[in-house]
């Protein structure tokens, strides 16, 4: 879940730098300032030993924003004004998603249970009584204390100790993981396994340092609308409508006023994925299928074909709201450079594997464009709304959205929809039970990897909760616009 905090405002201060300086044409020379200008030699309040590791660590994040992965063979001494030159030339985004700034990992130490200062030293010892491992003992001050050569990390003691002086203190990255994906290395750094990741982006959220970062494509993106050869069109998700507190049709027309020749709703392509998703589960139940699940969400997919094969053949082989709402672009404009705006990191990999999309931007790289760029959305003309789009098009950003969805357009077909608001390590287990059994409590499973769905994507510009009150208020808002 994408929350507030100081990590974020400074990946966000970074973009927006980035863009700002575009705009302004200084975008080579400006950014070896950056990182001066942002920890400056008298600076007081430092998070970290000193100006000189703050530095480093602003310029090993501005890499991958720039669109390059941090490789342990790099050349320390290259300037952010090479990389800027490279970006600049590049023909295509580098094909890997996410990276490790091994400068700012902290490296935390192994997931463990720990016994406080709150420890009483009661007589019961339930904690060392329990110990299935006898790993608890009693140290000279009377208190408990853990070995961890022999914890098994069952949190037996945790869960007994009548004062709750024992606690969990886990490694934040690896903890939020669904599907271990990233460990530690040799030096207790961590480290990404791509045959592992599912793209979900969780890791980038919990990491208390920011020290996992995206491989950027907006450095593509700007350069694609400043080029006055290209034609750039912008397909933007239905979860637009939860990341600003502007009516949705100014947020697109700003969103034009970058520079997009033509700015279309994604939530056109989500009507096409709904009426094929409710044909195909209506053949599959006819069919005596136990159940089917969704399959616009990329993390779910790549978690199923890398971890959950038991589930696979149950999987809607219809495609996303994005392959649709590209197809359209393409169809309209077939020249033009295709960039899919969303919340959400996984769609950079599905974006890779579309022929039809070019970049993918999120909606936290967009709000960097429009401060860099000066553009202020409440005072920007609104875009005309697609009356043709099916209001439950733009209903697919929520969880239950896409079941809802289906729903309305069969509702006369038994549908029995299973929510999987989020995937988690359980969640896993579970969607692996239902693959090996083929049962469910339902029919039509929808699966979203993040809890909330879209609207709480991990680069979304606001929390789970205001996100979706947001959502919810100009959904309602638009909704009666178009009846008017």
């Amino acid at each position: 879940m994408a929350y507030v905090d100081n990590t974020m405002i400074i990946r966000r201060d970074l973009l927006s730098k980035m863009a700002e300086l575009f705009n302004e044409g200084k975008f080579k020379e400006g950014l070896d300032r950056i990182p001066l200008e942002m920890a400056p030699r008298r600076k007081q309040d430092l998070d970290r030993c000193c100006v000189f590791k703050e530095r480093v660590i602003i310029k090993e994040k501005l890499i991958p924003l720039l669109g390059f992965d941090l490789e342990d063979d790099r050349d320390e001494l290259k300037t952010l004004a090479e990389y800027a030159d490279e970006a600049l030339e590049r023909k295509n985004p580098i094909n890997k998603i996410l990276t490790v700034v091994d400068e700012a990992c902290t490296s935390c130490v192994k997931n463990s249970y720990i016994v406080t200062n709150l420890c009483k030293g009661c007589v019961a010892h339930p904690c060392m009584m329990n110990c299935p491992k006898s790993a608890i003992s009693w140290n000279a001050n009377g208190q408990a204390q853990i070995d961890p050569k022999t914890c098994i990390n069952c949190g037996i003691c945790m869960n007994v100790c009548p004062y709750h002086s024992i606690i969990f203190m886990p490694v934040p990255c690896e903890n939020a993981c669904p599907v271990g994906a990233i460990s530690k290395d040799q030096y207790g750094i961590e480290q990404i396994d791509e045959d592992k990741c599912i793209d979900c982006g969780k890791c980038i959220t919990a990491c208390p340092f920011g020290s996992i970062m995206e491989n950027s494509q907006i450095v593509d993106v700007m350069k694609s609308i400043k080029d006055e050869e290209t034609e750039t069109i912008a397909i933007v998700a239905p979860a637009v409508i939860g990341q600003f507190k502007s009516t949705t049709d100014t947020v697109l027309g700003a969103i034009k006023q970058l520079g997009f020749c033509d700015v279309i709703e994604v939530a056109k392509g989500a009507n096409v994925t709904t009426e094929r998703e409710a044909d195909e589960l209506l053949e599959r139940l006819e069919d005596k299928a136990p159940f089917m699940t969704t399959s616009c969400c990329p993390a779910y997919v790549s978690a199923t074909e890398k971890h959950i094969p038991e589930i696979q053949k149950y999987v809607s082989e219809t495609k996303s709201p994005m392959y649709y709402a590209a197809e359209i672009a393409r169809e309209k404009h077939p020249n033009a450079k295709i960039v899919f705006i969303g919340p959400c990191i996984a769609k950079r990999r599905e974006g890779m594997k579309d022929p039809n999309v070019d970049y993918v931007m999120t909606f936290e790289e967009l709000s960097a464009l429009f401060h860099g760029w000066n553009i202020e959305i409440s005072k920007e003309e609104p875009l005309l709304l697609d009356k043709s789009i099916l209001n439950h098009g733009r209903a697919y950003a929520a969880s239950g959205g896409v079941a809802q969805s289906v729903l309305e357009v069969k509702p006369y077909v038994n549908i029995k929809p299973v929510i999987v608001n989020g995937l988690d390590k359980k969640k896993i287990k579970m969607l692996k039970a239902f693959g090996k059994t083929g049962k469910t409590s339902g029919n039509f499973v929808e699966v979203m990897a993040c809890e909330g769905g879209c609207i709480a994507g991990p680069s979304s510009n606001f929390d789970p909760k205001t996100g979706s009150k947001l959502y919810e208020k100009n959904l309602a808002a638009l909704i009666e616009s178009l009846e008017d």
